[in-house]
This record gives C-alpha cells, structure tokens and sequence, in this order.
C-alpha cells in the first residue's frame, strides 16, 4: 500500500483541530482540498477516520488508532527538520521543554533566563502537564526533553535519564498549628491534622501514597489540589499541613515553618528525560550543558 506523505499530513492537522476549516487554515489550503484528502485516505484504508455530524466532527476508534502513529512520525520529521536547519548555523532554532508548574517556576525559571541571555534568537517554548503527561508528550515527540520529578514510573527504556538536582519534599504549617514548632513528631501525629495534598495523577501524590504505606500510615488528606503554590498558600492561612518540595518553599518567609518528622523521608531527585529515537537539536543540547555545569 503506497499512500502519500501529504494525506497523512491532512489527516493530522484535521485531527489536531477536529475541523477541517482549520486545518485548511494551518496547511494554506481549501477547504475542499482537506475534505478529498481525508476522503482519498480512507478509501485507500478502507476505513473512516471520522465521524461527521452537522455541528462536530470527532475521530473514530480507527482514527484514534491512526493517530497515535501519525503525531510521532510527524514530530519526528519536524525534529529532523530543525536539526538540519542547525547544522550549519546556530543563529536560529527553537527547544521545546516539557514540565510540570511547579519545576516551571520554582526550578527551571533561571536556567530559562540564563539560556535566553546566552541565546536570544532560539526560540524557547514551554508545555506545562503533570509529570506523569509530559512523559508521554515525550513519547509522541511532542517535546525535544522534560524535567520531572523521579521516580516516575511512566519512563520506558527509551528514554535516557540524566539527574540533575536533589531535593526533599518538607510538611509546612502556618501558624495556625504553632504547637508543632520545635517538636520532633512522627507521622502517625499528623493523622490528627488536616492534610493538604496534590491529586492522585501526580507523581508527589503517588510519592507520597507509597511512603505512608511504607510506613503503615492512613491520612486521607482534607483538599486535594493540582497545585504546589496552592497548597503553600492555603497553609499560609491555616486550611492545614501542606507536604511539597522543599525548592518549593523561600526560606526567608515567615508566614510558614517546617515540621520535624521523626522519621528519615527518602530524598528525591530531578531529571532530564529525552527520547533516544528522536535525534537531539543543537538548542537542546546546549540548554543541557547550561543546566549540567
């Protein structure tokens, strides 16, 4: 079966939007245009690729199929695309970097700063997910690297793994609870107390789960959040004991204090993860050696 590149192309775009009029808009061409290609690929695969109503259009279960193939060979001749483009020139490019808010702001925020005073003309595009999407961002070639938290139990042996920070994750109170200042206290106390945590699809959620189980400890926690600075905040005001990483936390506020956990908490650790199927640009590169010196 030898169908053309530029169909699969269509199908793509129809699909990234579920609207043919956009994808039209994005490819520079008519609508009718898209509308035969998608037409012409499902002849030639005997199969629709869409369901079509007068108001949506949405994939179908062998559209879906496709799709999960199609976004990664595209991304990967994008990625190819660029890196040619690089070879003989640094002056233009781009780096495409995967991370949660939280390693966004509290971690990557001036290597971000110090990579654009270095290199102004490379383009830097940031995609905030959970740990855990970015991940599979990386796995469709959607993103050139993220930086997530480990363990995460969502890398695969495709994936080149590279520490680079080492970090603990604290409980902090506001003062509210000030009669755990100066106390060494051990986990089971803080049953006694509301918990504020992050949702389950988190990789410090999930953390956190396998330690109270490792250390035969139930808390169910009062509010569930997809947010660090969330938690900080409404432990500021006394809505209870937040459990976040300690890079996380300035140590010149006052509005908050650490508490002294009896037992050892495991240390984690922060990584660059890249694909080893999707060849490495100039750009990402270089962003690597400026967060590695």
């Amino acid at each position: 079966m030898k169908i053309n590149y530029e169909l699969y192309k269509v199908f793509y775009y129809v699909a990234k939007h579920l609207s043919f009029s956009k994808a039209a808009d994005e490819l520079f061409i008519s609508q009718s245009a898209v509308s035969q290609s998608i037409k012409s690929l499902e002849k030639e695969l005997n199969t629709s690729l869409f369901i079509r109503s007068t108001k949506k259009v949405s994939l179908s279960k062998e559209g879906e199929i496709l799709l999960k193939h199609i976004e990664p060979a595209l991304n990967l001749i994008k990625s190819g695309e660029r890196n040619i483009q690089e070879i003989n020139s640094f002056e233009k490019g781009e780096i495409h970097i995967g991370a949660n808010d939280t390693i966004s702001k509290d971690f990557l925020l001036p290597y971000l700063q110090k990579f654009h005073q270095l290199y102004p003309q490379i383009h830097i595009q940031i995609t905030n997910r959970t740990s855990s999407t970015c991940v599979e961002l990386l796995k469709q070639g959607a993103v050139d690297l993220i930086i997530t938290n480990l363990p995460n139990n969502k890398i695969t042996d495709f994936m080149e793994v590279t520490e680079i920070f080492t970090f603990k994750d604290i409980f902090v109170s506001g003062y509210d609870f000030k009669e755990l200042i100066g106390r060494e206290i051990d986990l089971k106390t803080l049953t006694d107390y509301p918990i504020l945590m992050l949702e389950k699809k988190t990789t410090t959620r999930k953390f956190f789960d396998e330690l109270m189980d490792k250390f035969d400890v139930e808390i169910t926690p009062e509010v569930e959040l997809g947010s660090i600075d969330l938690l900080i905040q409404m432990a500021k005001i006394g809505l209870g004991i937040s459990f976040v990483p300690n890079y996380c936390i300035d140590k010149t506020n006052k509005e908050l204090f650490e508490l002294d956990i009896k037992e050892e908490l495991p240390k984690r650790k922060l990584a660059v993860v890249t694909n080893k199927n999707i060849p490495f640009s100039i750009a990402s590169k270089k962003f690597m050696e400026l967060m590695l010196s």
